[in-house]
């Protein structure tokens, strides 16, 4: 039976759980790029060498997510596979190659007074990550703050609660083997809701949160903590073909966005359309996507085309579908008269993530890219690359789709911090 004693000794627990966390990022300050390259590279390793344990532990967790009723967006989130721990792995031994943003000087200058300025480039300290469903957060995390030379507390959620666990605990003797701290990375595998708000209080100990998962859980985070937060919102992504596009560019690029993976925040939920383009582009699109299955709410003017071919999923769209992130095989159409039209369209129904605009006018394509407000702005590509692995950071702390300290895919150097390093020859200030 649950007590405020047993809650007590809970936060307790907690606590010193993130004062472990907090020692140990002081040491590792300390350590060298080699060492901490040497951890990352044995975590690496041990996601391969124990991949059969690890698809168990998250079989369990699948089963259970799915007796309870789980939606296909989240179990895919939560799914792992032999295809999907290789990735980790790999993307792991991607961040052991790159070049360590501690210690980094930049923007070194020499006053009239001859003292000689920098900045050098430090870790925060403690980064807490609050997640959902998505156990390859566990390995993203741990190996991006140790590389940067933060210590990590991670808090997923219940419904992935046997596959975070036993990453973590990969990744933690792998750690200890390199002889760094064993609370450089720290798992809270108490899955008690009550408990993150103690979390999300303790800014003596913790420097930075990190949620990942849906609007609800950000927005308390948000809303909740005393600690900095960067986050992120959710990912209603547009793409608009506009009058000039290259048809098969667009049936392609549209197609990948829609359906290489629909459970992820970068893939497109709408479809801006140029007026002169229902005939040639969207139907070829359209007919694309119906070979994935995929359903499509459309305005009017798109809904009269597309209702001629046949066979097709259709629904006519509703305002709410143009400001909504379907995580599935559901696209919005909106068909529109002018780049302009578009750019409005973005401003009032994205969300700031990732925004796409297929053209061969680059008077356009410059336009859209200077007047899209959004994390990431693409031409003639799919918004599916918004991603760290795929932006050449390795992996990803999150997407943040504010504008203060760090936007976009969340890597090493947003995980850092700077101080200012003076050095004079017995200056006085006058």
């Amino acid at each position: 039976m649950f007590t405020a004693n047993n809650l007590e000794i809970k936060i307790k627990t907690l606590y010193d759980k993130c004062q472990a966390a907090k020692v140990a990022s002081k040491q590792l300050v300390k350590a060298s790029t080699e060492q901490k390259n040497k951890a990352i590279l044995a975590i690496a390793q041990a996601l391969r060498k124990n991949k059969e344990a690890i698809l168990a532990a998250n079989n369990e967790d699948m089963q259970k997510a799915k007796e309870g009723g789980m939606s296909e967006a989240l179990l895919d989130r939560l799914l792992l596979t032999d295809t999907r721990i290789e990735s980790m792995a790999k993307d792991t031994e991607t961040v052991s190659k790159l070049t360590d943003p501690v210690g980094e000087i930049f923007e070194e200058k020499t006053l009239p007074n001859g003292l000689i300025l920098a900045r050098k480039r430090v870790p925060l300290g403690v980064i807490a990550s609050i997640y959902e469903s998505r156990p390859n957060v566990t390995i993203d995390v741990s190996v991006l703050c140790l590389k940067a030379g933060n210590a990590t507390i991670l808090r997923g959620g219940k419904e992935a609660l046997n596959s975070n666990k036993i990453l973590a605990d990969l990744a933690i003797k792998a750690v200890q083997e390199i002889n760094l701290p064993q609370a450089s990375i720290t798992f809270i595998d108490d899955t008690d809701r009550a408990l993150v708000p103690e979390l999300l209080h303790m800014n003596n100990l913790i420097d930075l949160v990190i949620p990942r998962g849906n609007a609800a859980l950000i927005n308390l985070v948000k809303s909740s903590s005393t600690i900095p937060v960067v986050a992120g919102g959710i990912g209603v992504c547009n793409i608009y073909v506009d009058k000039s596009a290259d048809v098969d560019m667009a049936v392609r690029i549209c197609y990948n966005a829609r359906v290489q993976r629909p459970t992820v925040c970068n893939s497109m939920d709408c479809l801006l359309i140029h007026k002169d383009l229902l005939q040639s582009h969207l139907v070829l699109i359209a007919q694309k996507w119906n070979e994935a299955g995929v359903e499509i709410r459309a305005d009017k003017k798109a809904l009269e085309t597309l209702q001629k071919i046949g066979g097709l999923k259709l629904k006519k769209a509703g305002e709410q579908d143009y400001g909504t992130e379907f995580l599935a095989l559901i696209a919005a159409v909106k068909t529109v008269d002018s780049l302009d039209e578009a750019l409005t369209h973005i401003e009032k129904y994205g969300s700031g993530h990732s925004e796409a605009i297929i053209t061969k006018n680059e008077e356009n394509a410059e336009r859209f890219l200077n007047e899209v407000d959004a994390a990431a702005v693409y031409v003639n590509a799919s918004t599916r690359f918004t991603d760290g692995a795929q932006f050449g950071l390795g992996a990803e702390l999150g997407i943040s789709t504010q504008k203060m300290h760090a936007r976009g895919p969340l890597g090493l150097k947003e995980i850092t911090s700077y101080k200012w390093i003076i050095r004079g020859q017995g200056q006085e200030r006058p």
